[in-house]
């Protein structure tokens, strides 16, 4: 549950009802991760009765008790759920704006409406103080309860005959009260006969009742007719206000050639002729009994979820091609980099330490030297270094870093503000090209390492470092960019034979820790070539 008085916010779905239909969506919603709110005014259809059938598992369940369970089933997920009836929804961007009694108000993604419908009864004197208790309309809900019992069948609808012959399943005691209905034809008598059913006619004044019990009813004649149950179509009516303020109509339902009453039309999965608003349980479905609803329930929130999925995905994909395309751009980068003090742990990499040291100085290229710490390892120990990047701000924290590692090795650096893409390093020009974890999207990373591997001298050692592709399937925090990501194996590839000897193309493991503080292994994609 939540506190109504400060509740506000964005859901992913807001689901109007908090009967079977509604509870049964939010269970399958919230178990599927998404947000939800349950808006239920409390007034379920089935109120009146006893207990519920035909619920697998829960057979002869009171109505309040199953729905208690429902409510802590849906919480026990992370479902919400207030008290109340819901006022207004109107559209807002791609979702609703959802307006509560007393002024609440939140966003939803998606709406669930479960606001069943009511039962219109016939205007009969006594029949609405009786029902739900022994004066019913569902065999299949109430039938168990008066087995064997006198029912009689207030013929004021279309469903009059084929209630008759449904009830007589029941008992063997079953009478169809004409009421204002005419005479069933010769044939339908003889089927009525043969099945036992007596034919009752006259109007029905009212029912009679002993203590608080039915004892039968009383025709305009005065005659007294014993009965246990009194069985009349109601006409259902949808409670539709919502859906028709957002343009969403009734239909008549039909039955036998008759209207029965009305329902919200939608499809297999609920879903109206509103995008983003789906119906469950008795509102689109009259028929529906306790346990279908919830599968109706259960149903559209499956649809709703996939249609969530599809939008996160379109929402996924158009950050993700934003972020590809300014990710590594000089912009991005200062943003980057004026967000915290330091980004990068002050350390040189170590396949640069593992591969460098053993080389004679002299002239390097580092690229994308960010905060410097390789630069100035290498001028530690007597390399000419033209350290470059994209970030302003990077450069001027590496110089500081450098200047505190004394004038000497300040003076062997070079910090030079470029982006090598537009202004690629001199051909020919450098002993030692690094480049350490240096990401682009595919073309223009291979781009890249062409022009790095072109200003290396005769002689000269490249060495690309990078995340291998594998580092994905772990736990490692990780930027999940596949096609920015390479094995130095395809590296390698891209080099001349004739001109390149590799002496690494290999994936070097590595133990980091993951977010959660869990030792993983990643692999460095490794590439270390000699120019010829």
């Amino acid at each position: 549950m939540v506190d109504e008085t400060v509740m506000g916010g964005a859901y992913d779905v807001v689901v109007v009802g908090g009967g079977a239909a509604g509870l049964g969506g939010a269970l399958a919603l919230a178990l599927a991760r998404r947000s939800v709110l349950v808006v239920d005014a409390g007034r379920p259809r089935n109120a009146p009765a006893g207990h519920v059938h035909n619920y697998l598992t829960r057979e002869g369940t009171p109505p309040a008790e199953l729905v208690a369970a429902g409510r802590e089933e849906v919480t026990r997920y992370g479902g919400e759920i207030v008290s109340g009836d819901v006022e207004t929804a109107v559209r807002d961007g791609d979702g609703f704006l959802v307006t509560l009694d007393g002024g609440r108000s939140v966003r939803a993604r998606r709406l669930l409406v479960a606001t069943g419908l009511v039962d219109e009864l016939p205007e009969v004197p006594g029949v609405a103080g009786r029902w739900g208790r022994d004066v019913l309309h569902c065999p299949y809900c109430h039938g168990w309860e008066v087995r064997d019992r006198r029912i009689g069948v207030l013929a004021t609808g279309p469903l009059a005959l084929h209630q008759a012959h449904l009830w007589r399943q029941w008992s063997p005691h079953v009478l169809l009260l004409l009421h204002e209905s005419p005479a069933p034809d010769a044939e339908e008598a003889e089927r009525l006969a043969a099945r036992g059913i007596t034919v009752v006619d006259g109007p029905v004044a009212g029912l009679e009742v002993d203590g608080d019990a039915l004892t039968g009813v009383r025709l305009a004649s005065g005659e007294v007719v014993a009965l246990d149950a009194v069985v009349v179509t109601p006409r259902f009516t949808p409670r539709a206000g919502l859906l028709e303020s957002l343009g969403i109509k009734p239909v008549d339902l039909e039955v036998d050639g008759g209207v029965i009453g009305s329902q919200i039309p939608a499809d297999a999965n609920g879903a109206t002729s509103v995008p983003g608003v789906w119906v469950a349980g008795n509102v689109t479905d009259a028929r529906a009994q306790v346990i279908t609803s919830a599968a109706a329930g259960l149903t559209a929130a499956g649809a709703i979820n996939a249609d969530l999925v599809a939008e996160d995905i379109r929402e996924a994909v158009e950050d993700y091609r934003h972020r590809v395309r300014t990710m590594f751009e000089q912009d991005a980068w200062e943003e980057r980099y004026r967000a915290r003090p330091e980004i990068w742990s002050g350390r040189p990499n170590p396949q640069l330490v593992a591969e460098a040291a053993g080389l004679a100085p002299g002239r390097a290229l580092d690229v994308g030297s960010g905060e410097g710490a390789d630069a100035v390892w290498l001028a530690e120990r007597g390399w000419r270094v033209t350290a470059a990047d994209i970030s302003a701000t990077a450069l001027e924290r590496a110089a500081a870093r450098a200047e505190r590692a004394g004038a000497q090795v300040a003076g062997r650096i070079d910090w030079v503000h470029a982006d090598l893409r537009a202004e690629p390093p001199a051909e020919g020009a450098y002993d030692l090209v690094s480049s350490q974890f240096m990401h682009l999207p595919g073309e223009a990373r291979r781009e890249l390492f062409a022009r790095l591997a072109a200003a290396v001298a005769p002689g000269g050692t490249l060495l690309i470092v990078g995340h291998h592709p594998s580092d994905l399937r772990t736990t490692a925090r990780r930027m999940h960019f596949p096609d920015m990501m390479f094995t130095a194996e395809e590296v390698a590839a891209s080099l001349d034979p004739a001109a390149w000897k590799v002496l690494a193309a290999e994936a070097r493991p590595r133990t980091a820790q993951d977010p959660e503080g869990r030792d993983v292994t990643i692999h460095d994609a490794v590439l270390v070539a000699r120019r010829r």
